[in-house]
């Protein structure tokens, strides 16, 4: 069981940052792959971005340009940094797990998941 801590939620008007941190215990396995989702009320949950462990990425169409997602491997840390953001970005975020070497924005393919930290983003 791999368990993830999320932090770094918050408040904030559009064109603002947010820093979000997902801590894992550092049970996992390699290879591995880490990922943020989101969900909206109402909305299904969505790929934001994932990253794996040699350092690539992928990220949904509406973020691309505006967010980075990075992990540092010796803090057992996952990072989301959100740039410019909108009233869209509005959210409850999430990160996950996945064994495994590839890159994927499929919920169905994470294996654990975060509490998740809610981000509002007000016009």
């Amino acid at each position: 069981v791999v368990q993830l801590v999320e932090s770094g939620g918050g408040s904030v008007q559009a064109g603002g940052s947010l820093r979000l941190s997902c801590r894992h215990d550092g049970s996992t396995t390699d290879p591995y792959g880490l990922a943020w989702f989101r969900q909206a009320p109402g909305k299904e949950r969505e790929g934001v971005a994932a990253i794996i462990k040699n350092g690539d990425t992928t990220y949904t169409h509406s973020v691309k340009g505006r967010f980075t997602i990075s992990q540092d491997n010796a803090k057992n840390t996952l990072s989301l940094q959100m740039d410019r953001l909108k009233p869209e970005d509005t959210a409850m975020y999430y990160c996950a797990y996945r064994s495994g070497a590839l890159l994927f924005l499929n919920a169905e393919k994470y294996n654990y998941w975060g509490q998740g930290t809610q981000v509002t983003v007000s016009s």
